[in-house]
């Protein structure tokens, strides 16, 4: 056997990974799916909104006026991509940010009623979404699921600290 001929050998089994037995790849492809799903669902509806800008009205309908950088904190997002799809948000109309009395460095960050409204037309879609999502699961699989998904989320805290 030729050296090369070996050496690729050994380095593919080296690197050799079962992907359809691993759990990250199907969270992965299952996320694509829902993503798609919902990103339809929208279109169909004619909602002027994003998944990504939902999550923002959700946040804000629960929290109005909450400081920017807690928002970015609740919905996992860094700072600068918040802001650039708080600027986006605020030209449809759907939020408003305000420099906080106490710090002007600060922006305070609060849901309109046009934000209100177009939260209110998405629930549906949501809902419609969960449904499909939790078809044919029972009470018990759902609680498993969320429990292992938890798991996971630890796995890499806890490895992010080490970090």
């Amino acid at each position: 056997m030729q050296l090369s001929v070996f050496l690729h050998y050994m380095i593919s089994k080296e690197i050799e990974i079962d992907f359809e037995n691993s759990v990250g790849p199907w969270i992965g492809r299952t996320m694509k799916v829902i993503d798609y799903y919902l990103h339809e669902e929208i279109k169909l509806k004619k909602l002027d909104v994003t998944k990504e800008q939902i999550i923002i009205l959700k946040n804000l309908f629960l929290n109005d006026g909450i400081h920017q950088n807690e928002l970015a904190f609740l919905t996992s997002r860094d700072k600068s991509s918040l802001t650039r799809l708080l600027v986006k948000m605020e030209k449809k109309g759907y939020i408003k940010r305000k420099k906080s009395k106490e710090d002007k460095r600060i922006n305070m960050v609060f849901i309109t009623n046009v934000g209100k409204e177009m939260f209110a037309k998405t629930r549906p879609v949501i809902q419609k979404t969960i449904d499909t999502i939790e078809k044919n699961i029972s009470k018990k699989e759902k609680e498993t699921m969320i429990l292992l998904l938890k798991k996971i989320q630890t796995n890499f805290e806890l490895t992010l600290q080490t970090l």
